[in-house]
């Protein structure tokens, strides 16, 4: 990942402390050599809504490497942010919905600056966690992404309760999510069995990511695939 000055572009920002991250994916995923760039509009002065977090990083890695799962999905992001995951699901074929919380318009008109910067069509919409305001009844997602979501127990709740409803609107779905063990990894697992959920898949963050990637990030990430538990439901 590498910072570059905002200039050329500027005019499409507001005059604030902002930078432009650019990540990369295949080849050696590095300038000189890739596959895929995804520059990020981020901003030193906001809250971490306007940042690129480790759990993004690794859960963009995850969708590259399995974007032949992606190409031709609906996917949304949940509490998107800089949305780095599901721009790189846009950029391999995905039908892409990014969602941050429905007041937050700083951060919602950021995600369509980063959109617009990286030529990605994706749809952008304001979704708060436990509202069911009438945009989450449209939404018919295969893959729901969430990077570092599961970082305040307060809000834990919300999240499992909008995460199951769009499971069971969306049959055969998935959800996969990274997060820190900080978080607290008992209060996940009693949460996905309070809602009817089971574990498909959980890997750890760094066994996936090439090298150059994983050097400059820290945390114990573990990557997770969450899906409905139909044996449960019966």
């Amino acid at each position: 990942m590498e910072g570059v000055a905002f200039g050329a572009r500027a005019a499409a920002v507001p005059a604030r402390m902002t930078t432009v991250s650019r990540h990369y994916f295949g080849g050696d995923a590095s300038e000189s050599d890739h596959d895929l760039r995804v520059d990020i509009i981020e901003n030193i002065e906001e809250d971490y809504g306007m940042f690129v977090w480790p759990c993004s990083i690794i859960l963009a890695e995850y969708v590259w490497q399995q974007r032949s799962r992606f190409s031709g999905s609906k996917v949304v992001e949940l509490g998107a942010g800089t949305s780095l995951p599901g721009l790189v699901a846009a950029k391999v074929g995905a039908d892409v919905t990014l969602t941050d919380i429905a007041h937050n318009t700083e951060v919602l008109n950021n995600i369509r600056r980063i959109c617009t910067l990286n030529d990605a069509s994706c749809t952008v919409s304001g979704l708060t966690w436990g509202d069911w305001d009438e945009p989450i009844f449209d939404l018919h997602p295969d893959i729901i992404l969430g990077a570092d979501v599961l970082y305040d127990s307060a809000n834990f709740d919300d999240l499992f309760a909008t995460v199951t409803f769009l499971l069971e609107n969306s049959p055969g779905a998935v959800f996969i999510t990274t997060y820190h063990n900080r978080s607290g990894h008992h209060l996940i697992e009693f949460l996905m069995v309070k809602w009817g959920l089971k574990c498909l898949k959980l890997l750890d963050g760094f066994s996936f990511l090439p090298s150059c990637k994983a050097a400059s990030l820290q945390g114990n990430i573990q990557l997770v695939e969450i899906a409905l538990d139909k044996e449960k439901r019966k």
